[in-house]
């Protein structure tokens, strides 16, 4: 069956510094580099999240597109923006998540996808740091 896809761009600003708690810190800036500084650095991200599905006859649309920016504003822009990801998101906390790209992509594609349900589907989350940087977390 034919279907399309909407992607939707969001923007947020957030701190973040890579580092595991049980590595001391010559470990930690040997396998992370400049991103395990204490001081924390920000990006100002950027977050494509594509739903794909069939376009529905009466509306025309893959998904209420209301209903998508109510659920990004919730999962992406309240969540992470003017945060310091290690120390505001419990998840990323020390000994959980390391605010990777490739982190930060997954964990929001898992909770776009349960807020949304299975109707549409959820095809992917991509995360860019810079115009350089981009990580991207897809449906099987």
């Amino acid at each position: 069956m034919p279907v399309a896809t909407l992607t939707r761009r969001v923007r947020f600003a957030a701190a973040h510094r890579y580092r595991r708690p049980e590595w001391d810190e010559a470990t930690n800036v040997a396998v992370f580099g400049l991103c395990a500084r204490p001081n924390y650095h920000g990006h100002s991200y950027v977050c494509d999240v594509a739903v794909e599905g069939p376009v529905d006859a009466l509306t025309g649309m893959v998904v209420d597109l209301g209903r998508l920016d109510r659920i990004l504003d919730a999962e992406v822009r309240q969540r992470f923006d003017h945060r310091n990801i290690n120390l505001d998101i419990p998840e990323f906390a020390d000994g959980q998540l390391i605010p990777t790209g490739e982190n930060l992509a997954k964990f929001i594609f898992e909770r776009v996808r349960q807020a949304l349900g299975p109707e549409p589907r959820l095809a992917s989350v991509t995360i860019a740091e810079d115009d350089t940087l981009r990580s991207s977390y897809a449906a099987d």
